[in-house]
């Protein structure tokens, strides 16, 4: 099974929530715990199961020294709008 670290992406692949984008802020096991910064604060991270997320493997720039402590939600927003943006920008531009 791949290495899946705090501060990777990761997109929802089932559940109510799928294809959402979150930040892998915990792992415990089979288990971990996504936040958005949103609906899902760092503080009450969403659990759910490994198989059921698909692992973004480049770890942000804004988070490339994190140590695991608590982040604002803020940051986080932040952190998950620029890889949307730079997801979409990289989609036109193949298109063009």
């Amino acid at each position: 099974m791949e290495q899946i670290m705090c501060g990777m992406l990761a997109r929802s692949k089932a559940g109510h929530d799928a294809k959402t984008l979150y930040l892998v802020c915990r792992t415990e096991g089979d288990f971990v715990y996504l936040c958005d910064g949103r609906l899902r604060k760092f503080d009450s991270p969403k659990k759910k199961n490994k198989k059921h997320i698909q692992i973004i493997h480049k770890i942000p720039e804004a988070l490339a020294n994190w140590n695991g402590e608590a982040l604002r939600d803020e940051k986080i927003r932040s952190i998950l709008k620029n890889y949307k943006m730079k997801e979409v920008h990289d989609v036109e531009s193949r298109c063009n």
